[in-house]
């Protein structure tokens, strides 16, 4: 399992304005340590070689400086200042990258990754090219235009995305060189527009995105379940 290099690039870029809080969601607190605390504590436990690039935003670089120093092996994480959109500050992590190998990008609010889902990603990536974790919808789906009307879908043909979206780096590097298209909302929609296949795997229904404080409510409880 560790044959090819190994990176990470965890996107923090956000200003979490939908917690209401007077700092970014991703530097909150989850059983006494910020949210961005776990979610690179997952990286870095699931892999002895892997190297993460962690994206922050510019006016937030002191704080992951003190986050970062907080770790035993702080050299294999690399700070990187992130962009105007999350293709820019992914696209600035991967120009941090020059060796071929396997790359996740990940959601720093995703902070219930498990190991089992980045292994299962990583050998997905090595033999497919690719791995875009994914759950099946659970609610009923309406789509409503902008003439206000509304259709039903099919939820059994909705998939909810997840990360960490996992690559070959001479998959994915080669298709963030175009430049930003509005309908880039994920590593996977860059990917496809290059013209590659990208492949779904089973993603997890407890690697939750922390955007509302209801999410960090239910993080806490499933840290807790895990840890009793």
């Amino acid at each position: 399992m560790n044959a090819m290099r190994k990176y990470a690039v965890i996107v923090a870029g956000g200003s979490g304005l939908r917690m209401g809080a007077d700092k970014p969601k991703q530097f909150l607190l989850l059983q006494g340590k910020p949210i961005l605390w776990h979610t690179l504590n997952a990286f870095l436990a699931a892999f002895s070689d892997i190297s993460i690039k962690l994206v922050l935003p510019l006016n937030f670089m002191n704080e992951g400086k003190q986050l970062v120093a907080s770790f035993n092996e702080p050299d294999r994480i690399e700070l990187v200042t992130g962009g105007a959109t999350r293709f820019d500050s992914v696209k600035n992590g991967l120009k941090t990258i020059d060796t071929p190998g396997i790359v996740f990008v990940h959601d720093g609010v995703r902070c219930l990754v498990s190991k089992e889902l980045i292994h299962r990603c990583y050998e997905q990536a090595i033999e497919k090219g690719s791995a875009i974790p994914a759950i099946a919808a659970t609610d009923s789906i309406r789509i409503e235009t902008e003439q206000q009307q509304q259709y039903v879908v099919n939820r059994a043909q909705v998939k909810i995305i997840q990360t960490p979206q996992t690559f070959q780096t001479e998959i994915l590097l080669p298709a963030f060189e175009r430049e930003y298209q509005i309908e880039f909302t994920d590593e996977a929609t860059v990917v496809e527009t290059s013209g590659q296949q990208v492949f779904l795997i089973d993603g997890d229904y407890q690697n939750i995105k922390i955007t509302r404080p209801i999410d960090l409510f239910i993080a806490e409880q499933i840290l807790q379940d895990k840890t009793n």
